[in-house]
């Protein structure tokens, strides 16, 4: 649980980040949206402050951090205060869940995954946004932990690798998508949003239970 204490005192510099990258930030959310058909009973595990359930259309989530909760609770989401290993929802009750940076917070990745399994009905879908962890971002990112507030006792993981994972834990892979190509900083515009990995830092797995 160590993990969200970052996310406990500093929930103000996160959301600064995604102001400070901004146009970062639009190319992620428009990469989740090509993957993201609906959002009706789709939940956001590790919904954080709401920066991307809100634009996205989805109301609820589960968060560990109570001062995210809070700030998510005042955009009008539902929070639910819970871990990824251990949802608070019935079997086979929701249509789809996302994980948007948040893989890379969890504990356990394969029990985050069999748990997102037993949620999702027949046919559900889980959708991951995340840095990868060969990309120009991910290596920068790993290569500067210790001295992040937020990523320092991160795990990173590869699209391959989490593929691999995902398969493991019941589900198939459907699409994969990619963005941000370059450095962060040199980021001025909203980047084109591309189908695979491989390039782009930023990767989107759309995945359906099996």
């Amino acid at each position: 649980m160590a993990k969200i204490d970052a996310f406990q005192k500093y929930t103000d510099e996160y959301d600064h980040w995604f102001e400070v990258n901004r146009f970062a930030f639009l190319s992620e959310l428009n990469a989740v949206k090509k993957a993201l058909t609906q959002s009706e009973n789709v939940i956001e595990i590790g919904i954080g402050s709401g920066i991307f359930a809100e634009p996205l259309g989805i109301n609820e989530g589960i968060d560990p951090s109570e001062a995210m909760r809070q700030k998510a609770e005042k955009k009008g989401l539902k929070v639910l205060h819970a871990v990824a290993e251990k949802l608070p929802y019935p079997n086979e009750s929701l249509n789809g869940a996302v994980m948007i940076t948040s893989i890379c917070f969890v504990d356990d990745i394969y029990q985050s995954f069999k748990e997102a399994h037993r949620v999702l009905k027949n046919n559900g879908f889980l959708i991951i946004g995340f840095v990868d962890k060969d990309s120009p971002v991910g290596k920068e990112y790993q290569k500067h932990k210790e001295q992040s507030t937020f990523y320092r006792k991160a795990t990173f993981f590869g699209t391959q690798e989490l593929s691999e994972i995902l398969i493991k834990t019941g589900f198939r892979v459907v699409e994969t998508w990619q963005t941000i190509f370059g450095k962060l900083e040199g980021i001025s515009a909203e980047q084109p949003v591309i189908k695979g990995f491989g390039e782009g830092s930023f990767v989107v797995i759309k995945a359906q239970k099996e």
